[in-house]
């Protein structure tokens, strides 16, 4: 989605201020997109920002983040995770001995576990009523964010259940922190305003996860506890999409 964007804006060659009103219509229109906040942030920060665009889809293309997972998921797991995961999917699919567990909270868990049957991966989904069930029967849990604060996350509805559940039962929780992910606080707040209605809390679009639940970070730069990994903005506060 990010090259997707990258390029059609760079496409249009809109003036400043049309850039503008583009990069704040495509944060309003995917609230839980940490990497799109990121991508419009850089361009409206930036003295190139189609140049910077172009680098920033490249930056995604070449995230390590799945195979830092590849290579460290213990062998033989069996692996718990919240629909269908960007990058622990990806790492999910090319390790193929795992076992994993799909909480299928938004739909997508059911269609992540046909995939991994044509890949012959050992796979199961489990509705939202199974949430403790699956987690207590894992190894370890993989939550994604979808966007991160130094200190929360925001990631596919069920997860803070899941890692609660799995923070009480001593079961590791790794979140997984993408390239651009990682936001300025008043952007992330920004993000968990959109998506999280307080008046009607169970209809929020997506969780917010402390990152305290969870025990490990995995990123582009391999996987670590949490008190050993700091996370950092990864680009500068964009006022205008405040």
């Amino acid at each position: 989605m990010v090259a997707e964007t990258a390029s059609a804006l760079r496409g249009m060659g809109v003036d400043p201020a049309g850039l503008v009103v583009a990069c704040r219509r495509i944060v309003e229109r995917h609230p839980t997109s940490g990497p799109l906040w990121w991508l419009c942030a850089h361009m409206l920060t930036s003295g190139d920002p189609f140049g910077t665009a172009r680098r920033l889809a490249d930056e995604i293309d070449d995230d390590q983040t799945a195979e830092q997972l590849i290579d460290a998921l213990p062998a033989d797991a069996t692996v718990c995770v919240v629909g269908w995961p960007d990058l622990a999917g990806e790492a999910l699919l090319r390790r193929g001995d795992l076992a994993v567990l799909a909480l299928d909270t938004d739909d997508q868990g059911a269609s992540f576990v046909r995939r991994l049957d044509r890949a012959d991966v050992d796979a199961e989904v489990i509705d939202a009523g199974g949430i403790a069930g699956a987690v207590l029967a894992a190894d370890l849990v993989i939550v994604e964010a979808l966007a991160a604060s130094s200190t929360e996350l925001i990631a596919a509805r069920g997860s803070r259940a899941a890692a609660s559940v799995a923070y009480c039962s001593e079961v590791p929780v790794w979140a997984v922190v993408g390239v651009g992910r990682c936001l300025p606080e008043a952007g992330f707040t920004s993000l968990v305003q959109r998506v999280a209605d307080v008046r009607v809390p169970w209809l929020a679009e997506a969780d917010v996860v402390p990152l305290g639940l969870c025990s490990h970070i995995a990123g582009t730069a391999g996987v670590g506890l949490v008190g050993d990994v700091a996370l950092t903005p990864e680009c500068p506060l964009a006022h205008e999409l405040l």
